[in-house]
């Protein structure tokens, strides 16, 4: 969920927890970035080398160098910080080194957001997959493969009703629901009161599910937040449409 991702300090642990518009506006190298091959292989797991042959020639030649923009520069890095977490298996691969270095290229993407206050805006709201994460109680990593989440893990977010859900996939597919309780407009006490088992089996949490969640980047299809535990999360938007079930 970034990953913005809700962890639980709770006994009960579930293992739970973004496409660009056309813009005729853009100039030629935002296009270029925007609509990158690259990107959109990452983003809809192809091949992180893909690149047609009739684009390579535009990725090699910077014909505008002086026309460089902070836009450009937020595209840049945003698939920079793409290829760095391609092969880590949402962050369960990832040694030091490479947690050291996603950590870099996501800091200076928050230098660079624009979106000051998430909590208000609208493009906080719908279904996040989470593609990277460091939180140990979400990869799991000491158990055997197959007992951790190997699926999709999404989260959904309505900022006007300050609601969230955490969707985990096969094998377990739990659920678990919190409100968000706004400590300004960046940073969310998490509050879990309810789970699901396998999608079906409801329990109730006792208010021991609680944590703190700072959304430290966001745009049409990229979120970064940051626990009050110093985990970090990176999500991308798959549905923004989306609502949490009342």
């Amino acid at each position: 969920m970034a990953t913005l991702c809700l962890c639980s300090s709770s006994s009960v642990k579930p293992t739970l927890i973004h496409s660009f518009p056309a813009n005729a506006n853009l100039s030629s190298q935002q296009l270029l970035l925007s609509n990158s091959p690259r990107k959109r292989a990452l983003f809809n797991n192809l091949p992180v080398n893909y690149v047609p042959e009739s684009l390579k020639w535009r990725t090699r030649v910077s014909f505008f160098p002086f026309f460089s923009t902070k836009s450009k520069d937020t595209e840049s890095l945003k698939l920079e910080l793409l290829e760095a977490i391609a092969p880590l298996d949402r962050g369960a691969e990832a040694t030091p080194e490479d947690q050291k270095l996603v950590d870099q290229i996501a800091s200076k993407l928050e230098a660079a957001n624009k979106v000051k206050e998430p909590l208000k805006s609208s493009l906080l709201n719908g279904k996040w997959e989470l593609l990277y994460t460091t939180s140990q109680s979400i990869l799991q990593t000491k158990r055997p493969k197959f007992l951790r989440a190997n699926g999709k893990i999404y989260q959904a977010i309505n900022a006007d009703t300050l609601r969230a859900q955490n969707i985990e996939t096969w094998p377990f597919f739990n659920q678990a629901t919190a409100d968000l309780v706004p400590l300004n407009a960046r940073r969310v006490a998490v509050k879990f009161d309810s789970f699901k088992i396998a999608s079906v089996i409801p329990i109730k949490s006792r208010g021991s599910g609680r944590g703190q969640l700072e959304i430290t980047y966001l745009d049409e299809e990229l979120r970064i937040s940051r626990g009050n535990q110093g985990n970090l999360f990176i999500l991308r938007m798959v549905d923004p449409s989306y609502r949490v079930p009342n």
